[in-house]
């Protein structure tokens, strides 16, 4: 039995249709195959929009967002700055928002992440920066977003104000029912907003329900706009923003009223826009209708109608704009059935090949049946992901024959509460006491971890031996999700890949060390069943 390399599909390029856009759309939108894409051609217009303002010798004031969508821009223009001499020695900028209360050196303060994502790691003077002060006071907040808003007037206005949405359709923090001219203020949060940014707080419970924001009026006054977003997750709010009505109930609707604002999105957040949902609907030119689109226009019309795949009809097709699929594929029951094999197909009980022996006549061939069994090397990100997200896949695999290994590439640690940590504490002592163990080294262990952890601030990093005691958890949970699936204690792998060993959310650059042990990991199973 040797390892084997599944089988992939050649990675595919855009499609063309995708770069058309659609008279759907009220906003000027770029769609890119990938993220880092669009954060390199964002990066790259942000510094010749520096390099541009510094030749003139006049500043160059941005407008900064934080969350996870515009770290790549962060790490492009860092890179500029050190690989190509990119300077912000000009530069200005003014960021959208900030937790209210939240003081500066918090984990979770968007002061730290754009000193540890940017601030830190360039040549900007620290006192050209500007983020709302989180710690003002009940008797001071409003004064102190008054002086924001002049602080911005007293730059000249932004040049370019960078952009995400939220999936309540937010830009800043201006939840749904923000008018079009609010300025800078204190906002309560909506609660998709504080569920959305529970992991960065370790529960829902302590985030904070209050923030600091620019309004929409505000950001509509700066020069030029620029709005990011990722993700499927994003895919149906980027769809109302830039196709819906311009309404309070989704924020970013109202950049439609900017003279020079653009939105960048990558594939999967452009998923529902009409120009890749349904590009038939208001094509400018003839499709070139492969198989692939042939089969995404089928399941658009079976769920447009609400109907069977092999119940539509030519009145369907012909009704919603598949007139040319339908003249060049025949007729309709063909094109049903076509699709509806093709997902057939698509559906097995056999995760890892179906051996001759258990083939039955008109079984489709898939690659790698011939190899029976097979050694299966499943790659979990946090221990328990391998069962959450195919538990039953991998229960089919061992069930079958299959040698099956799992690698958990993280501890895992930080997705353990800390009330969980104190009850394993408790368990260890007594278990030390009622057999005889050296209690006395227990108790100490168990007074000083437990005084940690009831120290602690809720999202505070955790204690050395707080992260050990932490993933030593989370092992054995993974262990017992392993046995309850059928792998054995020696297929699983831990690996503790250094780069998430931070005790934070924010993980570390992936390293040479990370790579190695995936390495190394790969080496040592294939030679498994050589030993």
């Amino acid at each position: 039995m040797s390892l084997t390399t599944i089988e992939t599909k050649p990675v595919t390029r855009t499609p063309a249709y995708f770069e058309t856009p659609s008279p759907a759309e009220r906003m000027t939108t770029r769609v890119f195959e990938r993220a880092k894409d669009v954060s390199a051609t964002v990066a790259r217009e942000i510094a010749d929009l520096i390099r541009a303002k510094a030749a003139c010798g006049e500043q160059c004031v941005l407008g900064l967002a934080t969350g996870s969508t515009p770290t790549g821009v962060y790490d492009e223009l860092v890179r500029l700055h050190r690989e190509e001499g990119l300077s912000f020695a000009n530069v200005v900028t003014f960021n959208l928002d900030e937790y209210w209360p939240m003081r500066p050196q918090e984990l979770q303060s968007y002061h730290r992440f754009m000193r540890e994502h940017l601030f830190d790691r360039v040549d900007i003077p620290a006192a050209n920066t500007h983020i709302p002060d989180g710690t003002a006071s009940e008797d001071d907040v409003r004064a102190m977003c008054d002086r924001y808003e002049q602080a911005i007037r007293a730059a000249g206005g932004i040049d370019l104000q960078l952009l995400g949405i939220g999936r309540t359709g937010h830009i800043g923090f201006n939840e749904p029912g923000s008018s079009r001219n609010c300025r800078t203020r204190v906002i309560t949060l909506d609660r998709v907003t504080l569920k959305d940014a529970a992991s960065d707080f370790f529960g829902e419970e302590n985030v904070p329900t209050r923030a600091v924001t620019m309004g929409v009026g505000t950001i509509l006054e700066a020069k030029r706009v620029v709005m990011l977003a990722f993700g499927e997750g994003k895919a149906p709010v980027v769809a109302r923003a830039v196709q819906g009505p311009v309404t309070i109930s989704v924020a970013a609707s109202f950049l439609q009223e900017h003279a020079n604002a653009q939105v960048y999105l990558d594939l999967a957040a452009a998923a529902e826009l009409e120009r890749c949902k349904a590009p038939w609907c208001s094509a400018a030119h003839a499709l070139h209708w492969d198989d692939a689109l042939a089969r995404k226009a089928v399941i658009w019309l079976a769920r447009t109608t609400k109907k069977a795949i092999l119940k539509l009809t030519t009145e369907d097709y012909n009704e919603h704009h598949l007139q040319d699929l339908l003249a060049l594929r025949g007729k309709a029951y063909d094109l049903n059935i076509m699709v509806f094999r093709d997902l057939q197909r698509s559906i097995t009980g056999w995760p890892g090949g179906k051996p001759a022996s258990r083939k039955r006549v008109g079984d489709t061939h898939r690659a790698g049946d011939e190899l029976f069994p097979k050694r299966v090397l499943i790659f979990s990100p946090h221990p328990d992901d391998d069962v959450i997200s195919m538990g039953g896949t991998l229960i089919r695999l061992v069930d079958q024959g299959h040698e099956v290994h799992v690698a958990y590439q993280t501890s895992g640690n930080i997705a353990v509460f800390d009330a969980e940590a104190l009850r394993f504490l408790d368990f260890a002592t007594d278990f030390n006491s009622a057999f005889g163990f050296d209690a006395a080294k227990t108790e100490l262990m168990e007074s000083d971890v437990a005084k940690a952890l009831r120290a602690k601030r809720p999202g505070e990093v955790d204690a050395a031996a707080v992260q050990k005691l932490k993933g030593i958890i989370r092992r054995g949970e993974a262990r017992a999700a392993g046995l309850y699936c059928g792998v054995t204690d020696e297929h699983l792998h831990f690996l503790d890949m250094p780069f998430y060993e931070t005790g934070r959310v924010r993980k570390k650059p992936l390293g040479t060390d990370d790579i190695e042990l995936v390495k190394s990991l790969l080496i040592r199973t294939e030679r498994i069943a050589c030993v």
